[in-house]
């Protein structure tokens, strides 16, 4: 086997070097040591893992030891060989309409070889190191099959949950429902909303005591408090049947259709290693986003996929269920603390003592309880978050159809449908383009509004014959995309019309850039992925804020042979100052005028509908943001925000004065009691930030030392935060859960905190607050890493907790 393990996992030696913060490193005993948080994390992910492992063999409809020995095989196997320490393996939810599907039609034998077949696949993609191959799948197919996959899984519990026994298919099961609800059995469905109503509340538990109970795993609690519930009632319900481990089955050869084989293989390998590679990759951002966390290190895919093909033959060949990353149990392990691949492995040496051990216990489960949970599981599947994703990006279409196949005809037939539509609809975007033509003070403008390629041409030329001789023309380019003849078609139409007198502009609408011809130098910034830009030019996108030019050589000699399509015609009478710095940093208005024409050619033509729009509507900014006049602090880059959105207000040190301490400075105190009464904002943010030459200025300040001058006045205003810094009493803020780096930093996130009181002293602020309508936040920017922060309160403390989004595919 190890002559599969893809480059870097060959030996084990190696693999550590690899992966450091999981791993001991080089050169050291080679003992088992087993770290504090590691062994939390297990026992964490055990309790978990137990009644899930229990609940998704049931709904598969196989022995329910094939989830317990999943779950085993999973942690040891796959956790042992994987390329993604933090991954937990186990029966996933996500195979559940597939295994089911299969031992309905071939029996339970055959199912388990099936497993070692795909996990034997499994084991030859990973030789042929293709595992980044499977990313390439599109996310709305993915997520519609587990939607539809979610669909299925609640339908069919729904009968269990009743009293009654599932159908084959989900049309079956909705026909059945009628008649299942006329003869549901109350007992059953008692204990089932038990589960469901524990499940939904548990992680909602208020105050201290909730924060302490919420430690135990909500599937836990309720499968354990619905089977007391039912034993100390006395309920008459069908529980859990562990037969002796003597009589368990184990894999068989196959027997059935060779065709119909090889399409179940296929479906278990493709489900299996999509949904574990995604996960892997999901578990990275997860990682690497928790605080105080090492640098981030990327799963090794190849050595995953590997791991994963090696855990699915040894389960199959134990009589256990498909494995694949559980991403339930992956965030548990993450969220709990768990450091290395030990957490993974100790969970499953758990599992195996507990199918050993607690097989009385385990036998008192209600089956209405394990359909309950899994039934929660399912409709979990179904992501809002991921429908609000795909619709965004427009790919609901391939979404619902993913989905729908799934449930009508199956997990195979329903991603070949998706998969389908996928390239159906990337199709019809290559082959859309929108050309339009328009006259605006002269000047005439041609914009393109999609991929421009051949089939576009007889339109584009169409286009550019509407604009007359010896005019002044803009063609904008809204795409990624332009191929050789539509390249041509532009070069000839530009060289013709800039000879007959005309000038000719050609922009990139998103990006702002020109678009130069293939490896030629660009004049303008360059801008990572957009098109036009040639990778010569050093600037990276934040460079056209502050006005800089790209370091660039000299530029060849025209040799006559073919036109300059880096220049427009206005440029190339425009003559050449050289008193011009490398990078930009003009002297004089020099800087202020090439700003402001910047704007007029780019910016301008993209703002000018929303700027006229709020010159007649006028302002209604939802936020007043207060923060520190340093011209590192873009609050518009920071906050994503465009014009209209903010009412910013701006001094040195973000110092907001208490009421009647302005000493003669209303101005912070008029901007918020206009922001707050006329223009009803709904926020009002404070926003420090490292570094701050005000916060250095106070701390050196000597205290009791007169003000002399304007700005040891104004800085008079944050003596109060210097008062909270050196107070023993008052907790200080702490920074993602870690102290701040030194005193500065610890003073810019007192002055926060500090500022927010003051806030609550003004009338207006204080008025607006009791009314409910106005929120207030501190946030915290941490220039060098580009990192915001925003202040929560926990319990009495104060943390500025790093802003993150992440997303794990179920």
């Amino acid at each position: 086997m190890s002559a599969c393990l893809p480059a870097g996992a060959t030996e084990s030696a190696h693999t550590e070097r690899a992966h450091p913060p999981h791993s001991p490193p080089p050169g050291r005993s080679r003992r088992f040591r087993v770290a504090g948080a590691d062994l939390s994390a297990a026992v964490a992910v055990f309790l978990i893992a137990l009644p899930l492992s229990l609940g998704i063999a049931l709904a598969t409809g196989a022995p329910l030891q094939a989830g317990l020995v999943a779950a085993a095989v999973g942690g040891l196997v796959a956790g042992r060989l994987g390329g993604s320490p933090l991954q937990v393996s186990g029966p996933a939810a996500g195979l559940t309409v597939v295994t089911a599907d299969l031992i309905h039609q071939y029996g339970w034998r055959t199912t388990c070889a099936v497993t070692v077949l795909a996990g034997l696949a499994q084991l030859g993609l990973a030789c042929l190191r293709v595992a980044r191959a499977a990313l390439a799948v599109s996310p709305a197919i993915v997520h519609g099959m587990l939607a539809g996959i979610g669909v299925t899984i609640a339908v069919a519990q729904a009968h269990i949950v009743l009293g009654g026994e599932p159908q084959s298919s989900v049309p079956d099961n909705l026909r059945a429902l009628p008649a299942q609800l006329a003869r549901l059995d109350p007992a059953a469905l008692a204990v089932s909303v038990l589960t469901l109503a524990v499940l939904l509340l548990w992680p909602r538990m208020p105050g201290r005591a909730g924060h302490l109970l919420r430690r135990m795993p909500a599937a836990l609690v309720a499968v354990a408090g619905a089977t007391a519930v039912a034993a100390a009632a006395g309920l008459v319900l069908p529980v859990v049947d562990l037969p002796s481990w003597h009589s368990h089955a184990l894999a068989g050869l196959p027997d059935g259709p060779v065709l119909g084989l090889v399409a179940a293989v296929l479906t278990t390998t493709l489900v299996c290693s999509v949904q574990s590679l995604l996960g892997a990759t999901a578990v990275d951002k997860l990682a690497a986003a928790r605080p105080g966390a090492p640098s981030p290190v990327r799963s090794d895919l190849d050595r995953e996929l590997l791991g994963q093909g090696a855990a699915n033959v040894v389960s199959g060949t134990l009589g256990g269920l498909p494995v694949a990353g559980v991403a339930v149990r992956s965030t548990a392990n993450v969220h709990a603390g768990a450091i290395s691949r030990n957490a993974t492995i100790i969970h499953g040496v758990l599992v195996v003592a507990a199918a050993l051990v607690l097989v009385p216990l385990l036998e008192l489960i209600p089956l209405a309880a394990l359909a309950a949970l899994v039934m929660a599981v399912g409709l979990r599947m179904v992501s809002l978050h991921h429908i609000r994703t795909v619709t965004r990006h427009r790919e609901v279409l391939v979404y619902a159809v993913t989905a729908l196949g799934v449930i009508s005809l199956g997990v195979l037939e329903g991603v070949a449908l998706g998969i389908a539509v996928a390239v159906g609809v990337a199709l019809h975007r290559l082959t859309r383009t929108r050309i339009t033509h328009e006259e605006e003070s002269g000047v005439h403008h041609v914009h393109v509004r999609g991929q421009l390629t051949f089939l576009a041409v007889p339109r584009l030329s169409r286009a550019l014959h509407l604009v007359p001789q010896g005019t002044d023309a803009v063609v904008s380019l809204n795409g990624s995309f332009m191929d050789h003849a539509a390249y041509e078609t532009l070069q000839d139409w530009q060289n013709t019309h800039t000879a007959r007198g005309g000038t000719v502009e050609i922009t990139g609408r998103r990006s702002g850039v020109r678009i130069a011809e293939p490896g030629a130098l660009s004049t303008e910034p360059a801008h990572d992925g957009e098109p036009g830009t040639t990778g010569d030019c050093r600037c990276r996108p934040w460079t056209a804020w502050r006005n800089h030019q790209c370091e660039r050589p000299s530029p060849a000699p025209d040799t006559g042979d073919r036109p300059d399509t880096t220049r427009t015609s206005a440029d190339a009478h425009r003559p050449a100052d050289p008193g011009t710095p490398a990078r930009g940093h003009a002297p004089g208005g020099r800087q202020l005028v090439r700003g402001l024409s910047t704007f007029q050619r780019r910016t301008a033509p993209l703002v000018r509908g929303e700027l006229a729009r709020l010159a007649r509507e006028g302002q209604q900014p939802s936020q007043l943001f207060l923060t520190c006049a340093d011209s590192r602090v873009v609050t518009s880059m920071i906050t994503s925000s465009g014009p209209g959105d903010l009412f910013v207000v701006r001094n040195v040190g973000n110092l907001v004065p208490p009421p009647g301490a302005e000493r003669g400075d209303d101005s912070v105190a008029a901007a918020i009691e206009y922001a707050v009464d006329v223009l009803a904002v709904r926020s009002i943010t404070v926003c420090g930030h490292s570094g701050c030459g005000a916060m250095q200025a106070l701390l050196g300040s000597r205290p009791g030392s007169p003000a002399v001058t304007p700005l040891g006045r104004w800085l008079r205003h944050g003596g109060p935060s210097l008062e909270r810094l050196r107070d023993p009493g008052t907790p200080a803020p702490r920074l993602a859960g870690r102290a701040p780096a030194d005193d500065v930093e610890q003073l810019c996130l007192t002055n926060v905190v500090q500022q927010l009181e003051h806030l609550r002293a003004h009338e207006s602020v204080a008025r607006a607050l009791e009314k409910g309508t106005l929120e207030l936040h501190g946030v915290y920017f941490h220039v060098g890493e580009a990192q915001a922060y925003l202040l929560a309160e926990q319990e009495e403390e104060r943390v500025f907790d790093r802003v993150r989004e992440v997303d794990l595919a179920v």
